[in-house]
């Protein structure tokens, strides 16, 4: 599910489940523990990686779909506790985002200092980046919103979330979404090197003005009332939700 590889004082947390790297709690729990436990053990950087032409695919609808509420609350709160970890982070982190990056998998990114993103090789096909929660049947949570104004600004941020709209990379960088595209060859490498030169920089000077600058993600969640669980919990349960997702799940297995 998850591979760590170390390219000298950076690590690189590799998903790796099969097919899409589909976000279930155990990749949750275990992303979330890798991401605490990188600094402790010598990592002074993180890149965050998927597979070519897939970074995730976000949740695991048909498994969360198996859970009973306790557990799917449970899950949520492990989800928000890792994009507080990736957000309170006291070692920067970016996202080599290689192919599709929907709902969860944008979400993540976004919780990250800084993201590369792949073009596709074919321009028939391109790769999308977005959260098209809703058009899956779930709302987008404060929190998330949050951050994602914080990149793309309040007007830009509603009408994406609000249609559900997934973005070509060109789009995502043209409004900040995404701060760089290159090759799909060239992804992690070009994180490697993002990370590298400000690991360059006095350490201390550094982490202090990042820790300043990121106080307003980080604060995000300080009041685990913005979290709304058991409302997301709720809402998941629901008659419009439980249809939508359904159908989404039938529409896979045909495909």
């Amino acid at each position: 599910m998850l591979e760590s590889i170390r390219h000298h004082d950076i690590v690189e947390l590799r998903l790796t489940r099969p097919p899409v790297n589909a976000l279930n709690p155990e990749l949750v729990r275990r992303l979330r523990k890798a991401v605490g436990d990188a600094p402790a053990q010598g990592a002074r950087g993180i890149v965050l990686s998927g597979r070519p032409g897939m970074f995730s695919a976000g949740l695991d609808v048909p498994e969360l779909l198996q859970l009973d509420r306790a557990a799917l609350v449970a899950f949520w709160q492990d989800f928000f506790g890792l994009c507080a970890a990736l957000a309170a982070s006291p070692i920067p982190i970016v996202a080599a985002i290689g192919g599709h990056s929907p709902a969860g998998g944008a979400v993540l990114s976004i919780f990250c200092d800084y993201r590369v993103m792949a073009r596709s090789a074919d321009p028939a096909k391109p790769f999308r980046i977005g959260l098209n929660e809703v058009q899956v049947g779930l709302s987008v949570p404060e929190v998330i919103q949050c951050a994602l104004r914080r990149l793309v600004g309040t007007y830009r941020a509603e009408r994406m979330v609000v249609a559900g709209q997934m973005l070509e990379p060109e789009q995502a960088l043209k409004i900040g979404l995404v701060d760089e595209l290159t090759g799909a060859e060239e992804v992690l490498p070009c994180a490697l090197a993002w990370l590298g030169d400000l690991l360059k920089l006095p350490p201390q000077a550094m982490a202090a003005t990042r820790l300043l600058a990121r106080s307003d993600l980080i604060g995000l969640f300080a009041d685990p009332t913005r979290l709304s669980v058991e409302e997301f919990g709720d809402a998941w349960f629901g008659a419009e939700t439980q249809t939508t997702l359904k159908a989404l799940v039938a529409q896979l297995r045909k495909s």
